[in-house]
């Protein structure tokens, strides 16, 4: 046995009934329970929770040392340089795959060994191998070697215990715990995955996943009507202090990992408290839609008469070929056509999936989106560190 390793229990603490942690417990557990009645149509919605799902993966990718900045890969997406990927790019692709995959199939699926060993292929898949990239000798395998992790003073347990201290933690992420300690679990869960550190190569990328995933199963969902999450914001934007409560966790004493728990939570609570405001749809509009139209028209991406159509739909979410001729009353409706036709080939306008005769403002892969992540970043969504490195 290495004797620089220090076993710790696995175990739920429990917080002081007074404390602030508990005070968190509770104000989150309300905000996971309350009913949100948004304002933002699906497909907006949708839109902006692909922005997120990218912030989440260059998030997380820069904590271990991806310097792609967010600009840099939306840039790369409207111009559609496929043939120009790195391994940085083909990173935070894995990493918005793995995001789908928990979307798609976290409420049929249970967080296992299986889980965690799939979303390690995703992540790893077509990068180079440890000390030259971020791939994995392994993929989806527990490590067979021993590690350490540089610039941290904490041992992780040798290979042979890596098997039983997952099957422990797998139970204790599983175990039929009373509702009120799920977030507790999930700040438990992410210290002990990482003080374990079961494969040989992404697991800060794979145990910020686990997290997003267990807050998805305890009720934390993404989708409309609940609240866009982007849990990764919590550890990202100062990553020296991600580092330095989860190396003081690694001390085993229940007041560190507690103190560790009311991080993680106090962050989240921070986050989700931020994100509600884009499913009210009268602040997406006039702090990021109208905002970043206007932007558009001043850097010339859209002229005059597309900026009038789109504003239109920025304002009413869904518009028809009627709406339109009200802008334009001299037009026939062959020309109104025209005009349609050249907004959705410029994928600034697309139909609604309930009635293709109506539309709706479209930013998710055009110049548009450039504009919307400026407005997101001046309300404080996105920070300076993903923004521009």
């Amino acid at each position: 046995m290495n004797s620089k390793f220090k076993h710790i229990d696995l175990k739920l603490i429990k917080p002081d009934f007074g404390s602030n942690l508990t005070k968190l417990i509770l104000d989150l557990d309300y905000l996971r329970k309350r009913k949100i009645e948004g304002t933002t149509c699906p497909v907006l919605f949708y839109q902006l929770k692909k922005i997120f799902h990218l912030m989440e993966s260059i998030g997380s990718l820069r904590i271990e040392g991806n310097r792609t900045t967010l600009i840099e890969y939306v840039e790369q997406k409207i111009d559609n340089k496929s043939d120009k990927k790195n391994e940085n790019v083909i990173e935070i692709e894995n990493n918005e795959k793995a995001l789908s995959f928990i979307d798609e199939n976290i409420d049929r699926i249970k967080i296992d060994r299986a889980f965690l060993s799939h979303i390690h292929i995703i992540l790893t898949k077509n990068l180079s191998i440890p000390s030259i990239g971020e791939g994995s000798r392994n993929p989806g395998d527990y490590r067979k070697i021993n590690v350490v992790i540089h610039g941290s003073s904490h041992c992780p347990p040798e290979s042979v215990l890596v098997n039983s201290y997952m099957d422990e933690l797998i139970k204790f992420i599983n175990n039929d715990d009373p509702p009120q300690y799920d977030l507790l679990k999930v700040a438990i869960a992410h210290h002990r995955f990482s003080w374990i550190h079961p494969f040989d190569n992404g697991n800060g990328r794979v145990v910020r996943l686990l997290t997003y995933a267990m807050l998805i199963k305890g009720g934390f969902k993404v989708d409309v009507g609940q609240r866009i999450l982007n849990p990764v914001a919590i550890f990202c934007n100062d990553r020296e202090k991600y580092y330095k409560y989860l190396s003081t966790a690694d001390s085993g004493n229940d007041e560190d990992i507690l103190e560790w728990c009311e991080y993680v939570l106090s962050g989240l609570k921070n986050e989700i408290n931020k994100i509600d405001n884009l499913l009210d749809y009268k602040f997406l509009r006039e702090k990021i839609f109208l905002p970043s139209l206007n932007l558009a028209r001043d850097k010339r991406y859209i002229n005059d008469n597309e900026f009038k159509i789109l504003q239109l739909a920025v304002n009413k979410q869904i518009i028809s070929a009627g709406d339109i001729k009200t802008l334009f009353p001299d037009k026939i409706p062959a020309e109104i056509s025209r005009m349609i036709r050249r907004l959705k080939e410029k994928g600034i306008l697309q139909s609604d999936s309930n009635n293709v005769r109506k539309y709706i403002f479209s930013f998710e892969n055009n110049y548009l989106l450039r504009c919307i992540i400026e407005m997101l970043r001046n309300q404080n969504f996105i920070s300076d560190m993903i923004y521009f490195g």
